[in-house]
């Protein structure tokens, strides 16, 4: 029964957790491993593009509820998220089309991109304050729960009640069919195997008739979309502040990397050991083991590796050492 107990309040506090953040991150590094694979440059304003996607739907969920329009038990966000999509796509194109395309023009290193990427970050961020203020915004509605702690008790009759609340079973469901449809659409597609196939030799991609002004569209448009829809995830899981998104950034960066930049399936097994490394380093572990160590060996302290205020240390680790010692990530991406 303790080893019950403590099993409930792994995937409470671990597993659950964890698997829900990673499918975040997914999503936010395969928007980052897209443009670093096929435009070639690190995007430094890809959490701020979510920051300006989430606004975007946010405010048009407001205006959905204002108007008395929900979606029922699921979030009224889902049906905002559309516009969200849409407002963050011209976005990303009129930036490219103003801003990118030109030193896309002149071949300019990567490592200038780098710079006006980051320059756009914070335009963005700009932004995205002045549209929706600084402060946390909460934009979650329906249904908490899917299983409450009390209902899992009362069926289980374990100590420890196990909760899966609404928001956590709708990121994992919407990553797994946006991740699918992703692969199908650049693997069985003729324009996703023209990315496929830019990414791999401009040079030939071009002599074979490919136009690299489509290639770059259909890029920002996959990418504002990804940036929406990770973002959007993040804000009714977490509540919304724009400056958390610039935080992630890191995490989102160190899941690209540890999987390989420039290799989606790469990106999604980075966002889950990234996530993974984060929740377990921060995890207070005493209530686990004192369900499995005898009373007199159970520690008097939290037997926490890190404060949670120190999450993004983890992920900060982690890119350190990967592109120390394996600079192509998990799956033989593009080193930096």
């Amino acid at each position: 029964m303790d080893v019950l107990n403590a099993l409930v309040l792994l995937m409470n506090y671990v597993i659950i957790p964890a698997t829900s953040y990673g499918a975040q991150l997914a999503l936010g590094g395969l928007g980052v491993t897209l443009v670093y694979g096929i435009l070639r440059f690190s995007n430094f304003a890809h959490g701020d593009t979510m920051a300006f996607g989430t606004t975007i739907t946010i405010l048009v969920t407001w205006w959905f509820q204002s108007m008395g329009v929900n979606f029922g038990v699921l979030p009224t966000a889902l049906l905002a998220l559309p516009f969200g999509i849409a407002a963050t796509a011209a976005l990303v194109l009129l930036t490219d089309r103003g801003v990118y395309r030109f030193y896309r023009k002149k071949r300019v290193a990567p490592v200038f991109m780098v710079i006006v990427s980051t320059g756009v970050m914070f335009v963005m961020n700009g932004l995205t304050r002045f549209i929706i203020g600084v402060g946390d915004q909460n934009f979650a509605d329906g249904a908490r729960f899917l299983v409450t702690a009390s209902q899992f008790k009362a069926w289980s009759g374990l100590e420890e009640g196990l909760a899966i609340r609404v928001t956590t079973a709708l990121t994992i469901a919407t990553a797994l069919v946006v991740v699918a449809a992703l692969f199908w659409f650049l693997r069985t597609t003729r324009t996703g195997k023209s990315m496929r196939a830019f990414s791999d030799n401009e040079d030939l991609a071009l002599l074979s008739g490919i136009s690299p002004d489509k290639v770059v569209r259909v890029t920002w448009l996959l990418v504002g979309a990804l940036a929406t829809i990770a973002g959007v995830l993040y804000g009714l899981d977490k509540s919304f502040k724009p400056f958390n998104y610039f935080q992630l950034l890191l995490p989102i960066f160190a899941a690209a990397v540890v999987g390989g930049l420039g290799n989606p399936l790469g990106a999604i097994a980075g966002g889950f050991v990234v996530a993974f490394s984060e929740v377990t380093v921060t995890y207070a572990w005493k209530k686990v083991l004192s369900y499995l160590l005898p009373p007199g060996l159970v520690p008097g302290g939290l037997v926490q590796l890190l404060s949670t205020d120190y999450k993004f240390a983890v992920s900060f680790a982690i890119l350190v050492v990967v592109l120390l010692f394996r600079p192509t990530g998990l799956f033989n991406g593009k080193s930096l």
